[in-house]
């Protein structure tokens, strides 16, 4: 039997100026995404859409979740295997355009992890553990859009 899990997350507007959405340009974008127990975060829109630079946007918290969802499956699959895994960044890269119509989506997503291994002989199997968690990730597997990835596991 599958397990269901159940995932919920309050979002607050907090651009209101005084006068609501009156108009387009009276309104700020801004808005925190909070959960018991957990720090907020500051939202906003990208700033091509009259966002705060300075808040995460829904784009960028898209490819971070893209980002995340692979780098735990990835540490959890090496773990299991018995690679070792000191250091892990990945600098992802998302592409939206915008359709005629206003509204837009997500083209592609490229992950670019970097993995510092303990044993550097075991980096053939590593990347073969991407491919594997890419395979397994929660959120790879509900977007409509493609996702690649460009391991690198420096020496």
């Amino acid at each position: 039997m599958a397990k269901t899990h159940h995932y919920e997350v309050e979002v607050t507007w907090t651009g209101n100026t005084g006068t609501g959405t009156s108009g387009y340009r009276d309104y700020k974008r801004d808005h925190d995404v909070s959960a018991p127990g957990k720090d907020v975060i500051a939202g906003s829109s990208d700033p091509a859409f009259r966002g705060d630079p300075a808040r995460w946007n829904p784009e960028e918290l898209q490819v971070a979740a893209v980002s995340q969802c692979h780098m735990l499956w990835f540490l959890h699959l090496c773990s299991a295997e018995g690679i070792v895994v000191t250091g892990y960044t990945d600098r992802p890269h998302g592409t939206m355009v915008e359709s005629p119509d206003g509204g837009g989506r997500f083209e592609e997503v490229v992950l670019r992890p970097e993995a510092t291994l303990a044993d550097p002989t075991t980096a053939a199997r590593a990347l073969e553990l991407h491919e594997r968690a890419h395979q397994l990730c929660f959120i790879a597997n509900s977007v409509n859009f493609k996702i690649s990835h460009a391991p690198v596991f420096p020496a």
